[in-house]
């Protein structure tokens, strides 16, 4: 399991090799293959441990000295209670999962004789290159197992005592299963990584799992396709009829629930009508969790009232509404409800103050929004469907927290990330995002010219077969 040849395209070559030869095994070999990591890291948990918490010393110090964000230690911190078992609980759960591989979801008749299927099958080598995040190692080790792909893996400095610990582990549980040795590889040395990002022959699949200019980085500096998300903008939206405890809870979980996660919520957009209602009880039970709004002018006056408020309620910029702040930090904005009675073209389409307001939410979340996850309060399931529809991200909630937005949450057993692609794959990648598929046709001889129109050409019957049974 470690970067053992000569060069990176050596390297890649083995994966390459290793994933075609991975992508046959049965589906019994693959899942003795995460029983055997399972048991190692659960057996190995002290050890890994301890070097996880040499990987946080050396981590709160370069944050004292400002070389490292809180932010990172978060995501960096294994022993954070349940972390450790939620990693060992996602590879049982992925274990557990149907084969990603071989399903079909097309039969066509093409003519007698001749049928056409399509088959899901690997997608081939993965390069994932991740920042703190020492967990990724078995999330991704498990995925790309199940899912019959080879793996490389890079991570950050910050992880090295976690990372090497872990991958020790994986690699020795993975000497006595039928999986090739080159499946699962990782890199140590960070020189490695422009080479192995030019090597779109042999590499199928990039995914960057850390902040936005880690993700940005490898968008810029590879021509092999990327899957992954360079920002999490979340927002959470208060319609005119948003109920007062809900809300608190959804708003209030979305942010402080992990504030460093892609999915916390930064921005909350709060309906002119219920300012003076719901927002209150809202912003008093975020500031009781320590968070401090960053409020335009409207919304930080409908506060005044509020003692404690003082010091955690600031004053938004224009900026802020941009900004994926991944701390106890805020950004508040009100959606006017406007006066359409004076306005001929908006009385004459029916629009409402509300439909007018919702509408002018969903523009600004469309415009600001990193199209990872949204979600609205309200009472009413037309405003809901109609806010889902339209904003354009990955995840759309309806009186739900953002923080849903996890593989784990969706039943995928575990993720290697979240994307906010409009091709392939989007939101929580698991097992299915990790397969494409592929054209099968079984003959009997025939060949395409006999096909056609005019005289002594057959004609296609491309009829709908049953799927065949796995």
């Amino acid at each position: 399991m470690s970067l053992t040849e000569s060069t990176p395209e050596a390297a890649a070559k083995a994966a390459a090799y290793s994933a075609r030869n991975l992508a046959v095994l049965s589906v019994d070999a693959r899942n003795d293959a995460l029983t055997a990591i399972h048991d190692a890291l659960k057996t190995d948990k002290q050890s890994i441990l301890e070097a996880n918490g040499r990987d946080m010393e050396l981590a709160k110090q370069a944050s004292q000295d400002g070389k490292l964000s809180q932010s990172l230690i978060k995501r960096l911190d294994l022993q954070r209670p349940g972390k450790f078992d939620d990693m060992l609980q996602g590879i049982l759960d992925v274990r557990k999962l149907p084969d990603p591989v071989g399903k079909i979801d097309l039969h066509t008749k093409l003519d007698d004789g001749l049928e056409m299927t399509r088959v899901s099958c690997p997608i081939g080598v993965l390069l994932i290159i991740f920042e703190a995040r020492p967990e990724v190692i078995a999330n991704i080790a498990a995925l790309a197992i199940k899912s019959g792909n080879a793996a490389i893996l890079k991570g950050g400095k910050e992880s090295t005592e976690s990372f090497q610990t872990i991958s020790a582990v994986i690699s020795k549980a993975l000497e006595s299963t039928k999986v090739p040795n080159a499946a699962i590889q990782l890199v140590k040395t960070r020189d490695v990584i422009d080479q192995l990002l030019g090597l779109d022959r042999y590499i199928d699949l990039v995914i960057p799992r850390g902040g936005n200019d880690l993700v940005r980085y490898v968008k810029e500096h590879t021509k092999i396709p990327v899957l992954g998300h360079a920002d999490g903008l979340c927002s959470v939206y208060l319609h005119s009829d948003a109920d007062k405890d809900t809300a608190v809870r959804v708003v209030v979980d979305s942010k402080c629930d992990y504030p460093a996660a892609c999915n916390a919520a930064e921005t909350l957009l709060v309906h002119e009508d219920v300012l003076q209602t719901v927002f209150p009880a809202v912003a008093a039970a975020l500031i009781d969790k320590g968070v401090s709004l960053k409020c335009d002018e409207r919304s930080k006056a409908a506060l005044s009232g509020l003692d404690r408020a003082t010091a955690a309620v600031q004053d938004a910029t224009e900026q802020d509404y941009n900004t994926e702040f991944l701390d106890f930090t805020l950004a508040v904005k009100t959606v006017p409800k406007l006066d359409v009675s004076s306005s001929t073209s908006s009385n004459s389409s029916g629009s409402s103050t509300d439909d007018i307001a919702l509408d002018l939410a969903i523009a600004h979340i469309n415009s600001h929004s990193s199209k990872h996850t949204d979600s609205i309060v309200t009472s009413s399931s037309e405003a809901a469907e109609k806010f889902m529809s339209a904003v354009d991200a990955a995840g759309v909630y309806w009186n739900a927290s953002t923080r849903f937005a996890d593989g784990m949450r969706y039943g995928f057993g575990t993720e290697v990330g979240i994307s906010t692609n409009k091709i392939h794959s989007r939101g929580p990648v698991g097992l299915e995002g990790l397969t494409i598929y592929k054209y099968k046709i079984r003959g009997s001889g025939q060949v395409a010219g006999e096909y056609g129109e005019g005289a002594g050409k057959k004609r296609y019957k491309h009829e709908a077969l049953p799927l065949p049974q796995r």
